[in-house]
């Protein structure tokens, strides 16, 4: 199946082929390769409108994830027909997340995977509003950014690293 991405900002230079080669590693360690998954690369703008409709939080954000399904963290969909095997869209806040790797030194490309890597849990129904949440959502992200970090030879950590 597919990872659809589109670059709807300006602002910062996006590499895709990079990005859409990790979302598709990183959905094979989730053992959900069948399922397509909707990218947005999002400007502070957009970023700021979504979080404030969906979150009541007017800010932009580094990543809003929108599950297609509503499923158990741990748990794959499970579709009734060709046109259900979509876990979702991910909008990555490409201009908030450049800005923090700016402040921080950190590089933008490998953040963008991380993030994604977090968007994809999200659609897979983990969360982190306690700690036992932040644990399995953290465990899981662990997981699946080792084996990107196995097939790439990058050296990425969870977004959620310290929450808690």
């Amino acid at each position: 199946m597919s990872v659809a991405l589109r670059n709807a900002q300006r602002a910062v230079p996006v590499r895709r082929a990079p990005l859409r080669r990790a979302v598709c590693i990183l959905r094979a360690a989730l053992g959900a390769s069948r399922f397509d998954v909707g990218l947005v690369c999002a400007n502070n703008g957009l970023m700021r409108r979504l979080n404030g409709a969906y979150r009541q939080r007017p800010e932009p954000t580094d990543v809003l994830s929108f599950p297609f399904h509503r499923v158990v963290a741990g748990e794959l969909p499970r579709p009734s027909c060709r046109d259900e095997y979509n876990l979702g869209d991910i909008f990555l806040g490409v201009e908030y997340i450049h800005q923090q790797c700016r402040d921080t030194g950190e590089d933008f490309d490998g953040v963008l995977a991380v993030t994604a890597a977090h968007g994809l849990c999200h659609l897979l129904g983990y969360q982190h509003n306690t700690k036992p949440e932040w644990q399995q959502m953290y465990q899981k992200e662990a997981e699946i950014l080792e084996e990107l970090n196995r097939l790439t030879g990058a050296s990425l950590r969870p977004l959620t690293a310290g929450l808690f």
